[in-house]
């Protein structure tokens, strides 16, 4: 009789579970404490609900997929080396035709143009330079959003990504930016020069350095901006730095990149500045035993520019083949993709989940460097940076 009524009624009290059973003619009540049972509950419903989005992506996948083999073709304006690496895909892919145009940046977005004026839509994906992308095709309504043709997980995980993922374009979700080449851009002589001497870009404005420096024209465009850009960008460096740098060094300069470098390895001067070391050989000539180095993106305390280069894509409307864009828009960013970006290019990916070795150590980026983003949108705006070497730069 000592039961209460709950139990004489069947009811069992709100924080225990109760199962009965019988084991060798005995009556066993097992109970279960609400606290175990709400881990597992929780735990069963979380599978179920990685299940329906696994499930669903997929389907997604297949869905598009499928009516890409049917397209059977997918027509990609990219930089140079970009065929090479869709190589890769027609492998995986065989139903699917890659035809590449290839070519320099600004030839690319510009033949586009000229095809949509004439009514001629051909393009599907376009992958080249930041500026490119979004100065001209961005800006002339070429790009549909990208974000909703990223199906596969291991490409919207973020956290496989260096920061996060990078758009390029002020909505943030056009142009997508998966290169992250590491920008140094000062080299010197080993022989006329001590590493240690130089812990800060403004130590290059030493008197004992005037005229002894040479380096890209900076009127030269495209292949110095990026490094004017990290400069006035840079709250510790800024206008005023690069005003002093241009009017007060007494800057030598070429648009010759090899007659640069020739004359840093001869110590005609003892520092270029403006030139990549892969763009511009350096890194071959030290490779061949030849006096020279570069500072690299941990050596000044203001940090290094990190740019996109030629990693940049964008879903192009009015697509012949939409399907099949979205197929090779997430291969290449896949692992596989950024892998064989990698290694063809040799030139480092955003994704931080993948290998490093065929990356030049020029423009591999480092862990724990202080990087600029010089690609973001807030820093795509050359003309008040133009201004500045415009008045500066009367030459």
């Amino acid at each position: 009789m000592g039961s209460n009524g709950n139990e004489e009624s069947g009811l069992r009290k709100p924080w225990e579970a109760m199962m009965n059973n019988w084991f060798f003619g005995r009556r066993i009540q097992i109970v279960i404490p609400a606290f175990f049972l709400v881990p597992v509950l929780l735990m069963l419903w979380s599978r179920a609900a990685v299940g329906a989005v696994d499930s669903g992506w997929q389907a997604a996948w297949n869905k598009t997929l499928s009516a890409a083999n049917t397209e059977g073709k997918v027509v990609v304006y990219g930089s140079t080396d970009f065929d090479r690496v869709f190589a890769e895909f027609q492998k995986k892919y065989p139903r699917i035709e890659v035809v590449s145009v290839i070519g320099r940046g600004a030839e690319t977005a510009q033949r586009i143009m000229t095809e949509r004026r004439g009514r001629k839509y051909i393009a599907d994906v376009y992958i080249g330079g930041a500026s490119t992308g979004y100065n001209v095709l961005y800006k002339g309504g070429v790009f549909d959003p990208i974000k909703p043709a990223l199906i596969l997980p291991e490409v919207l995980d973020e956290s496989n990504w260096f920061k996060g993922h990078l758009y390029l374009d002020d909505a943030g979700e056009n142009l997508f930016g998966f290169g992250a080449i590491a920008l140094p851009f000062v080299g010197y002589n080993t022989r006329l020069v001590n590493p240690k001497d130089f812990k800060s870009y403004w130590d290059l404005l030493d008197p004992k350095w005037k005229g002894k420096m040479i380096g890209l024209d900076p009127t030269l465009g495209s292949a110095v901006n990026t490094y004017l850009t990290f400069i006035y960008y840079n709250p510790a460096l800024g206008p005023k730095f690069l005003r002093r740098l241009l009017e007060e060094m007494d800057l030598n300069v070429s648009r010759d990149t090899v007659q640069i470098v020739n004359q840093l390895a001869a110590g005609k001067y003892p520092i270029s500045i403006f030139t990549t070391p892969s763009r511009a050989g350096l890194d071959d000539a030290k490779a061949q035993g030849l006096p020279v180095d570069w500072f690299g993106p941990a050596h000044f305390k203001e940090g290094m520019g990190l740019g996109t280069s030629n990693g940049n894509l964008g879903l192009v409307n009015r697509a012949p083949h939409p399907n099949a864009a979205r197929v090779a828009i997430n291969w290449l960013l896949s692992r596989d993709g950024q892998m064989a970006y990698q290694q063809i290019i040799r030139t480092d990916s955003r994704r931080i989940d993948i290998p490093k070795d065929s990356v030049r150590p020029s423009t591999r980026r480092i862990d724990g460097a202080r990087y600029l983003e010089v690609d973001s949108p807030a820093m795509v705006d050359m003309k008040p940076v133009m201004e500045v070497v415009k008045e500066a730069w009367k030459r």
